[in-house]
């Protein structure tokens, strides 16, 4: 039993699904009798079970509730019934196998991540509980999709936090097997070993094709442009052309074969470099687009780096934006959880008023269904994109 102080259990009351090392009654139940990765039945002070979490005596964020009801283990038939329901959503949402399958906290599976690539499963297990289960989830898996691959990508920073080690490993199938997935019209190599995360950023999907209408005909800048997955879809849409920036030349190299894969190698053009060395350079140069295209890495990761990280997507959107054609199109994103989107629109704002750019805001974009947000849990909803005219 974990034993929560009093009215620590609000928050589970709300919906919530974790909880801290100080909301925890350590007199009844020390945290130093748990072993990293135990599953416990989670309880209020009068004694009341709220539910099913796992421990981590050695994290911040010690427990995470993984069910309501007490006394449940991550068993084999516990990932089946949590997978089916996933698994229901993303049958509804998309027509073919390429997909986020399990967004942790969004799909009440914490510190679970599974992108889909067809056959291919690729796993990223972020905390004690769900290493410890990684037995029977990988048994849920193989009972219930059989896939040709399962991919380990256990590299995260999280993992560190949690006590864990880091390794990427390829439990099932051919490590050297092409590995592709199918997006907005176009198929993209991923290299699920070694490339970003898990290999593929999914939760873009609806952005990116939201971009191809206003590409026709038109000159696109992409900005961090990784393999390609806004790219290669804008130069399917009709764009005369798309420059792509990024500082890896592995990334650019399949970006490349992409583009070849696509048919649209004519239209596409690669920059290798530090994007705001790119970006000033193609400022002196005196060179211009229709659209631009900025879709960093997280400049905020926690808390404390928001003033740092705050200047740096202001800086980012004003050499974006003074590439810009008067008339022309930004479409700025932030995959940071504490950037919100009212700050990035103020990022914009900012960065419009430096360089004397007058700035229309046309629509919002946020991540797509298969990355469901937990109403409970703020954290879950990161993703923003803004779609503007610059004048």
């Amino acid at each position: 039993m974990l034993y929560l102080k009093k009215r620590e259990d609000k928050r589970l009351r709300a919906g919530h699904l974790w909880i801290y090392s100080n909301e925890i009654d350590t007199k009844r139940s020390p945290l130093k009798s748990f072993t990293a990765g135990q599953c416990v039945t989670v309880c209020s002070q009068e004694g009341k079970p709220l539910g099913s979490a796992y421990v981590n005596p050695h994290s911040l964020i010690a427990a995470r509730l993984f069910d309501e009801r007490k006394g449940v283990s991550l068993d084999q038939g516990f990932f089946e019934q949590r997978l089916k329901d996933a698994f229901a959503l993303r049958d509804l949402a998309f027509d073919k196998p390429y997909y986020r399958l399990c967004f942790s906290e969004g799909d009440y599976l914490p510190g679970l991540i599974i992108d889909r690539y067809d056959e291919c499963f690729v796993l990223q297990i972020n905390t004690a509980g769900m290493q410890a289960a990684q037995e029977p989830l990988i048994a849920a898996i193989e009972s219930l999709f059989n896939p040709k691959q399962i991919v380990l990508r256990n590299d995260s920073g999280s993992r560190t936090l949690e006590g864990l080690e880091k390794i990427v490993q390829v439990i099932k199938g051919d490590e050297n097997e092409s590995v592709y997935v199918e997006e907005n019209g176009a198929r993209f190599q991923v290299d699920v070993i070694n490339g970003q995360k898990t290999g593929w950023f999914y939760d873009q999907r609806i952005n990116r094709q939201n971009t191809q209408q206003w590409v026709k005909d038109k000159s696109v800048l992409d900005v961090f442009s990784y393999t390609g997955s806004w790219t290669i879809p804008a130069a399917m849409a009709g764009a005369s052309e798309v420059t792509a920036i990024d500082a890896s030349a592995p990334a650019l190299d399949v970006l490349k074969n992409n583009a070849e894969a696509n048919q649209v190698s004519g239209a596409v053009a690669t920059i290798c470099d530090d994007a705001f060395i790119a970006m000033q350079a193609l400022k002196d140069a005196e060179k211009s687009f229709d659209i631009v295209l900025i879709d960093p890495p997280a400049f905020i990761k926690r808390k404390k780096d928001l003033k740092e990280g705050l200047q740096a997507y202001v800086r980012a959107n004003r050499m974006a934006m003074s590439l810009v054609k008067p008339g022309g199109l930004l479409i700025s994103s932030s995959c940071s959880y504490h950037m919100s989107q009212a700050s990035l629109q103020n990022s914009l704002l900012k960065a419009s008023r430096k360089i004397r750019r007058k700035l229309q805001i046309l629509g919002y974009g946020y991540q797509g269904p298969d990355h469901p947000i937990h109403p409970a849990i703020e954290e879950t909803s990161y993703l923003k994109t803004i779609f503007s005219r610059v004048l």
